[in-house]
């Protein structure tokens, strides 16, 4: 079972994450991978360049993305990053529904030997760190939403008390509140 941060972030925490992110050396590729595809580090001066929905952060130097083409499903043909064998972090990003509520979003990575997954040994040490002290900024940053499971960045819990709703990403999912 992977290790999951969810979170909610407006566009000014994403901003302060990038920005404690750009210590690490992590490329960013989006879930579905254009065959023409060019890297770059995830870092605050990139943030326009990033996908909209979904992307992983891949931590290069501890060892490459491995990218192969999908065999079967709806995406056939598509080139996507093995979650598993890679170092990655998948990210998906926080967005704004229709009903102007800040929809969750989370990060999460392999990092034990798990028999749904297919993994057979534990991710590298550097790896496991490196996630744990992202973890670790989140958790020491962010306020706790209640349920809590959730992390609220400074930015959209000011938001929170002006009225904005934040909303769990599931299906049928729920509100979340900030814990007081």
């Amino acid at each position: 079972m992977a290790n999951v941060i969810q979170f909610f972030m407006t566009p000014d925490d994403e901003v302060a994450f990038f920005r404690f992110l750009e210590r690490f050396v992590l490329e960013v590729y989006p879930r579905r991978v254009p065959e023409d595809w060019e890297t770059f580090r995830a870092n605050p001066a990139n943030l326009e360049r990033l996908p909209t929905e979904e992307l992983y952060l891949v931590a290069s130097e501890l060892g490459p993305a491995i990218v192969d083409k999908m065999k079967r499903g709806p995406d056939k043909g598509s080139w996507r990053v093995d979650e598993v064998r890679s170092p990655v972090i998948f990210m998906e990003r926080c967005h704004t529904n229709e009903e102007g509520e800040l929809v969750s979003g989370q990060l999460w990575a392999e990092l034990d030997i798990t028999a749904q997954t297919g993994r057979k040994n534990a991710a590298p040490d550097r790896f496991r760190s490196l996630f744990l002290e992202i973890e670790e900024y989140v958790k020491k940053t962010f306020r706790r939403g209640q349920p809590k499971d959730f992390f609220v960045g400074p930015k959209a819990a000011r938001l929170y008390k002006e009225g904005l709703v934040l909303r769990n990403s599931e299906h049928r999912g729920g509100t979340v509140d900030v814990f007081k």
